[in-house]
């Protein structure tokens, strides 16, 4: 059993995600934006700084995974999507909660087989795996997405380690 929390950073809304990893399972806990103030970008960092910590401290997640940066439309958005990673990444390395990164695509390709997936493909499937109704606020819905990435990711890489414990037909420990 593991608590994994998912963060879809942004300087206006950061998205996070929590689900429980049991076995072959994976179970929705909670989700929610961070909808971040109209100030200053350094107070706006802040917030996430606070608002990842109080998630964190509120639900007691073992592992975080967060998207990457990528390069959208400018530079300075990047640096600033950026900005909003360090922010989250530090609160949770504060709380000594180790971060995990994967790509966007990873993420879709985890969900839905398709690296080129569209919002609607990813968001679909989230409310799949997780057994959700109804609307996913979409920052919320992403984070949720990176979550279950991290899930299948850290279940395949099990699956090797278990693997390679197995030479010539006979298992060593």
């Amino acid at each position: 059993m593991a608590l994994i929390l998912g963060i879809d950073p942004g300087s206006r809304f950061t998205g996070y995600g929590i689900i429980n990893a049991v076995g072959n399972r994976l179970e929705y806990v909670s989700c929610g934006c961070l909808r971040l103030s109209t100030g200053s970008h350094c107070e706006r960092l802040k917030q996430i700084f606070d608002g990842i910590g109080a998630v964190i401290q509120e639900f007691s997640p073992q592992e975080s995974a967060i998207e990457e940066v990528f390069l959208g439309k400018s530079v300075s958005s990047a640096l600033k999507l950026g900005q909003a990673r360090g922010s989250a990444m530090v609160a949770c390395l504060h709380h000594n909660l180790p971060v995990s990164e994967y790509a966007a695509r990873a993420v879709k390709q985890s969900l839905v087989g398709n690296g080129n997936a569209d919002k609607v493909q990813v968001e679909h499937m989230v409310k799949v795996l997780l057994g959700i109704s109804g609307k996913l606020q979409q920052d919320a819905g992403d984070a949720l997405a990176i979550a279950i990435c991290h899930a299948n990711t850290q279940k395949s890489l099990l699956k090797i380690t278990q693997a390679s414990s197995f030479r010539k037909g006979r298992f060593q420990l």
